[in-house]
């Protein structure tokens, strides 16, 4: 069975702040906004990078699971990792993985065309693990996230081409990777020193809590167009900066390639 990565989603205490450093450093523009984000007292925007999304998630109200999430981390970070199977019967079989491994569902819709299912942050140790149905498999266009198809015309690859990793970070990165890889059903490799666990399309890199903030999804891996540009851009803003990352809202944003 294969989960096809689609989405990285990010959760800030205010939304446009961090769409506009977003944008302005990696040259970004709207994808969507979703209406319907707000019967769970959200606001969202997404990007779109290649064929893939950040999409960024803001509280309009207090008392929501998303302010929670927010306090616990000690303000902006990563937030959900977006995937889709093929078929209803892979995403049952992620479902019940997940339950042998003690995850709960936390959330779930189910309709004609598309079945929604994300796994409890708590349960997966780091972040929501959201695995999504549609009836159109379309891995590399058509979206129900982004409002199905129209945000193609959005995309943008003057500075970053491409979503290449996502990074999870916790007190045992190893036990940290077996854990997802067991929900996902695939096994754990390694590349540069770290554990990963390959995707069908992208990889999930597992580390060490380094930063005090305790596990969760702590950076998302670019493939640079203009490394220097958006090196420059991100100064100007007076973003935080390595010779290879950016940070933005909370997670670090590492450029490869």
């Amino acid at each position: 069975m294969s989960i096809y990565f689609r989405q990285v989603c990010l959760v800030a205490e205010t939304l446009e702040p961090v769409i506009a450093d977003l944008k302005a450093v990696f040259s970004l523009k709207t994808a969507y906004v979703d209406p319907h984000v707000r019967s769970f007292r959200l606001e969202n925007t997404l990007l779109a990078i290649g064929t893939d999304f950040i999409e960024v998630v803001a509280p309009i109200e207090e008392n929501t699971a998303a302010g929670r999430y927010l306090e616990r981390r000690g303000g902006d970070g990563g937030y959900m990792v977006i995937g889709q199977v093929e078929t209803k019967e892979q995403q049952d079989a992620c479902r019940a993985r997940a339950s042998d491994n003690g995850v709960r569902v936390a959330w779930e819709t189910d309709g004609d065309e598309w079945k929604i299912m994300q796994l409890h942050p708590g349960d997966m140790r780091a972040a929501f693990f959201e695995v999504d149905w549609q009836a159109r498999f379309d891995p590399q266009g058509f979206w129900m996230p982004a409002g199905g198809d129209g945000w193609q015309d959005t995309i943008s690859t003057d500075a970053v081409s491409a979503i290449v990793g996502i990074e999870l970070q916790g007190p045992d990165p190893q036990a940290l990777a077996q854990h997802w890889a067991d929900v996902a059903g695939v096994t754990v490799g390694q590349a540069d020193g770290s554990p990963i666990v390959e995707l069908a399309n992208n990889r999930l890199r597992f580390v060490s809590d380094t930063d005090g903030r305790g596990p969760g999804l702590s950076g998302i891996d670019l493939q640079a167009v203009d490394r220097e540009g958006i090196i420059n851009r991100a100064k100007a803003r007076g973003l935080a900066t390595t010779a290879d990352s950016v940070t933005i809202g909370g997670v670090h944003f590492r450029l490869v390639g």
